[in-house]
Parts: structure tokens; sequence; C-alpha cells
């Protein structure tokens, strides 16, 4: 449990750096989304690749296509997403929908809640609703629905990565087979195209590091994770990512987003507190 504990939390502090990596990039418009998400994928894709070879040789790993097509559908909805969103926005609205197909799935499957964690949902649920309703300081709608949609891509992509035997193969499996749909978005996008050295070294940063490696981790703490727990403990990203987007992007924190985050965070310990205690208890 311990292990989990600690491949989880470096995995979260990663997926909230991506966030910030983006908005830093796109922010300054040294790159466009379409070339960040490439650059993103491709880095990623040859890091972990040419660690894949380093530890296994070249071993093969199997799989279909759909976790490719999560990963690349994630990653295109991301960049774009983030053209019109703040770092800790963005993040309520990816994580909050990532809770929500997880869990949808979860429960599908046959997992049930503790009553606590139907509390805690109900209040993350809340919160990330509130974010999104129609107001003066309410998220661009464009914006929005591109990173729920993202959100969806990466619950399906988390649930995959479930049942995942070699994380690192795997990861590295889904990196190169995503990142020719997205070089082929970058061809259509080529007119708006501009790509300065700070920007690419911004994406190759998020590709390589925090996404690449971060996936490795996060794919191995799944094992670990029940389905609701997995959605549950992404939502403390949004925290880490709007302090980030206030200590690197100078990005101000509005009363509306603290208490999104305040009812999405406290539902996120509620959850998985319940859970803990019906563990103790069974």
């Amino acid at each position: 449990m311990l292990r989990t504990t600690f491949l989880t939390m470096l995995a979260l502090v990663a997926f909230a750096a991506n966030s910030v990596l983006c908005r830093l990039a796109l922010g300054g418009h040294g790159i466009d989304a379409a070339s960040f998400g490439s650059i993103r994928l491709a880095s990623g894709a040859l890091v972990l690749v040419a660690l894949r070879w380093a530890s296994r040789g070249g071993a093969r790993s199997r799989g279909g296509w759909l976790a490719p097509l999560m990963l690349f559908a994630y990653v295109a909805a991301f960049s774009f997403a983030y053209l019109s969103l703040t770092a800790g926005t963005g993040a309520l609205l990816l994580f909050g929908s990532v809770q929500a197909t997880m869990i949808l799935v979860a429960l599908r499957g046959g997992e049930r809640f503790a009553r606590a964690e139907a509390l805690g949902l109900a209040l993350a649920l809340g919160g990330l609703a509130y974010l999104v309703l129609p107001g003066l300081s309410s998220p661009s709608p464009r914006g929005s629905a591109l990173m729920i949609a993202a959100g969806v891509a990466w619950g399906v992509y988390s649930l995959l990565g479930r049942g995942a035997r070699d994380p690192l193969a795997e990861t590295a499996r889904n990196f190169a087979w995503a990142t020719p749909l997205a070089l082929l978005v970058s061809a259509l996008a080529w007119p708006h195209a501009r790509i300065s050295a700070h920007g690419a070294m911004l994406a190759v940063l998020s590709g390589a590091a925090t996404s690449g490696l971060g996936y490795v981790l996060w794919f191995a703490a799944l094992r670990g994770l029940s389905a609701i727990r997995a959605a549950t403990v992404q939502l403390a990203v949004p925290a880490l990512a709007a302090w980030g987007g206030v200590a690197f992007l100078g990005e101000r924190l509005t009363p509306r987003l603290l208490v999104s985050a305040a009812f999405i965070l406290g539902g996120v310990g509620l959850a998985v507190a319940g859970r803990a205690r019906s563990s103790v208890r069974a």
C-alpha cells in the first residue's frame, strides 16, 4: 500500500505539472497547440522506447488500438483547450470529467460506493457544476467542452491501463502509436504553426518527463487502486495545478475557482476516507 501511495503522489504531481507546462508554452505564444501536442507525444515516445529497449531488450508489447487512440484524443483536446483556460480551471474540468467517466464505468462493472464515497462524489461533482455555470467568471465554453472531452478520453485510458502487466512497455507503445495521429493534426494545422525554442523545450519536458515517465508511474500505481479510488484521487490535481498557475504563471485565484476547489477537494477527501474505513471494516 505504501508503494502504491508513493507512486500515486508522484503521478499526480506530474499531471499537475503538465497543466502548468502547457499554459506556459501556449500562453506566451511560443508554440501552437497542434505542435505542442505532437512534440509532447513524440518526445515521450522516444524516451519511453529508449528506456524500454534498455531494460527489456526491445521486447514487444501487445495491445489494441483503443489505448493509443484515447491517449491521442486526450493530448489533442487538452492542448487546444488550454488556449482559453487557466491552469487551475482546466485541471478542475479535466479531472472532474475523468472522475465521472471512471466511476460510471466502475459502477457498470459491479463496484459499489460506500456511503461516504457517494456523498464525496456528490460534493465534488457539485463543485464542478458550479465552476462551469454561466456567469461573469465562468470559463470559455469551447475550452470547457474540449477539456471535458480530454477528461473522458483520459478516464478511458486510465481504465485500460489498470490491466497493464508491463507499464513501461505499454506506455511506450501507446505513445508511439498516438504520435502519427498528432503529426497528422499538425500537418493539417501547418498554416497556423509557430514553434519557438522555448515552446519546443516546454513541450519536450512535458512529453519526456511529466507525461511519459509520469504515465508509467500512474500505470504502476493503478494496479493497487480500485477504479473508484483511482478516479477520486485524481481530483487532487486541480489544487496542485492552480497553485502552480499562481506561482509560475501569475494567474489569479477567482472566488469561483476557490469555492469549486473547496467542494471538489473536500469531496475527494471524504470519498477516500470513506473507502479506507470500509476497507478496514471488511
